[in-house]
Order: C-alpha cells, then sequence, then structure tokens
C-alpha cells in the first residue's frame, strides 16, 4: 500500500510540475527580424518580447521599412534610387495570444499599433499577423511571420509580406 501511495505522489508531482512548466514560462527574449514585404519592400524589427502564461507575449519593438524603385535615368534599381527612396520608422507595442501550442514549437497571432514617422511627417500603423516560433537548446528561438501592416498616412496604405527571425533568451 505505501509503494502504490508513493508512486502516486511522484507521478502526481511529476503531472504537476510539467503542467506548471507550460503554464509559467515568463521568459523575455530580444528578438530580430528581416522580412520582405510587397510592393519592393524591405523590413527590419528589433523588440523585446515578455512572455506570459501559456505563451501568450508582449512585443515592445523598433521597426524600419524600406521600399525601393527603379532608378529613370538607368532603368533598373541602383544604390542610389534602393536607398533613397522611401523610408520609414515605428516603435510601437503588440499583444500576441498564442492560438497553436506543440512539444517544441507555439503560433501566435500578433495585433498591435505603432508610430513613427516617413522622415518628412508623422505616420500611424496598425500590425495584424501570424507568428510560429520553434524552440531549440538553451532558450534560443526561432520564428517566421506572416504580417500586414496598415499605414496611415505612408507613401503606401497595405504592406503585406514574411519575415524571419531569432529570439534571443535574456
Amino acid at each position: 500500500m505505501r509503494k502504490k501511495l508513493f508512486l502516486f505522489a511522484i507521478m502526481m508531482a511529476c503531472t504537476v510540475s510539467s503542467a506548471f512548466a507550460q503554464m509559467s514560462s515568463n521568459v523575455n527574449h530580444l528578438n530580430f527580424a528581416v522580412g520582405a514585404l510587397y510592393e519592393r519592400g524591405l523590413d527590419a524589427t528589433l523588440s523585446y518580447e515578455h512572455e506570459t502564461r501559456y505563451h501568450h507575449a508582449w512585443e515592445y519593438f523598433l521597426n524600419g521599412y524600406i521600399k525601393w524603385a527603379d532608378d529613370p535615368d538607368a532603368g533598373h534599381v541602383t544604390r542610389q534610387s534602393f536607398w533613397h527612396n522611401y523610408f520609414t520608422y515605428n516603435i510601437g507595442i503588440a499583444y500576441k495570444p498564442c492560438v497553436v501550442r506543440g512539444r517544441n514549437h507555439h503560433g501566435n497571432l500578433r495585433i498591435g499599433i505603432s508610430g513613427g514617422s516617413d522622415t518628412e511627417k508623422i505616420i500611424g500603423a496598425a500590425h495584424f499577423g501570424y507568428e510560429h516560433t520553434y524552440a531549440l537548446r538553451n532558450g534560443f528561438q526561432v520564428f517566421w511571420q506572416i504580417k500586414e501592416d496598415v499605414v496611415l498616412r505612408g507613401e503606401d496604405l497595405f504592406r503585406t509580406g514574411v519575415a524571419l527571425g531569432v529570439k534571443l533568451p535574456l
């Protein structure tokens, strides 16, 4: 009888501890992502992410976006037409509720707002998308995003694209 009770107690302790580990991850990460956006855009994001229970997270980010164009004199993209066509930068916040959980991966919706400038005027943006994260060793993670940015007062209203990134544990 004592053996059975002892084994039952060990099994319960293991079950509760693994459930608690899933529930309270509370990990902070420094994220870096780069992406390509339609039409003719590149995007880079540096962010701080605070993960809460069940892989839900808050993200505070800095984002830079560059849109290139063909040089009218050369007829193709040049260094000048790439770097000096249109540029924006934003600072913002995003809430990322977890919608998919797996053994070494999870997926989050990404819903956020930001404000910034295109070097001439103030712009605002709403961010929507999906992010899927894969856990590696020692707390490192890699992720991909599908994103849609709606930019108010910018040159392009919608920015749709994908990004790849890495999460460094803090």
